[in-house]
């Protein structure tokens, strides 16, 4: 289920049609697994049909706490620019995703390798408390592929899913959540997070305290923050909205404990013509100056981020795996 099905509103502003990532036109998200209870792979793609190395996205990076890894991110503080998809997986399982994605996309654009580089954008959190990251079977070039042509739009899969697959919220499932906002100046936020953060105690659910104990007691995990949208932010803007998401996951209850990874990115599907590989020395991208107009961007930017969690943890499922037990969250305990 997802929070809204449960009456659960967060925030003033209305989500777009799918109330997801991919409410921002052009975003595309994929999820692979080589099986349900292993951590699998799950893909932003930031232009539907477009080369993202070709054409690279206006992007930006903000961390909370930095227990925890982005690889690309230094690239984007630097360029503030992201020339591939955003992927996300488990902990051990970024080196492999980082090989896997450079090969796929290497294959796929023959111009990488011979005029530049590649430097795979990839997130992590750690589902070891629950699967068994030793033994499992690493995501691979066939997963990463997979993810990447399974993108599609419409509102994804969430919880234990792809990325999502051994991950906990509060100590309960967690997972893949997304959610959208639209403001008045026809813009839209999109968030998609890899939930893996908090404690029951703190559980808050639409202002409320949850008070519903979770038999199980999660390691401190992390987070992963994608935001995207469709207005035209340059780098600085962007890192501002991804600091955003922060927000809406203190609403729920993270307090970004010491070993709890919370970092995100933001990244803007506009001024393709100024992006792009080949555009002229001189570029003149559009720009959304500071003001009113970025303020309602960031209040859209934390209400989504905070019913993303909830959808995370309300789409979640039980997974009982080799190292312990993801109980789903009880919905029917719920006050209606």
């Amino acid at each position: 289920m997802r929070a809204r099905e449960l009456g659960i509103r967060p925030g003033r502003l209305q989500p777009g049609p799918d109330n997801a990532v991919t409410d921002v036109p052009g975003v595309l998200v994929g999820h692979a697994s080589h099986a349900p209870d292993n951590t699998g792979v799950t893909v932003i793609v930031p232009r539907a049909g477009r080369d993202t190395w070709l054409e690279p996205v206006y992007a930006g990076v903000a961390v909370l706490n930095g227990a925890g890894e982005l690889t690309g991110s230094i690239q984007i503080r630097e360029w503030g620019l992201m020339e591939t998809p955003v992927f996300l997986t488990g902990t051990p399982y970024v080196g492999a995703v980082y090989e896997a994605a450079t090969r796929v996309l290497t294959e796929r654009q023959p111009r990488i390798g011979v005029e530049d580089v590649v430097i795979p954008v990839v997130g992590e959190t750690d589902p070891s408390a629950i699967v068994d990251v030793v033994r499992g079977p690493a995501p691979d070039a066939a997963l990463v592929a997979a993810a990447l042509d399974g993108a599609q739009g419409g509102t994804p899969a969430e919880g234990q899913v792809g990325a999502g697959i051994g991950m906990m919220c509060c100590d309960f499932a967690g997972g893949i959540g997304t959610s959208s906002r639209r403001v008045s100046d026809g813009y839209t936020v999109g968030v998609l997070l890899q939930v893996n953060f908090g404690d029951w105690e703190e559980l808050r659910i639409d202002g409320r305290r949850a008070d519903v104990p979770s038999p199980a007691r999660g390691a401190e995990g992390s987070c992963i923050c994608v935001v995207a949208t469709d207005a035209p932010l340059l780098p600085h803007g962007l890192e501002r909205l991804a600091r955003r998401a922060f927000l809406g996951l203190a609403r729920v209850g993270s307090y970004a404990s010491n070993g709890s990874g919370e970092i995100g990115m933001a990244f803007s599907t506009a001024n393709a013509e100024a992006t792009r590989r080949d555009a002229p020395a001189v570029a003149r991208p559009e720009l959304l100056r500071d003001g009113l107009a970025i303020s309602r961007l960031f209040a859209a930017c934390t209400e989504a981020a905070e019913e993303a969690v909830l959808n995370a943890l309300f789409g979640a499922r039980t997974l009982v795996g080799p190292r312990g037990t993801a109980p789903a969250f009880p919905v029917d305990q719920l006050p209606r």
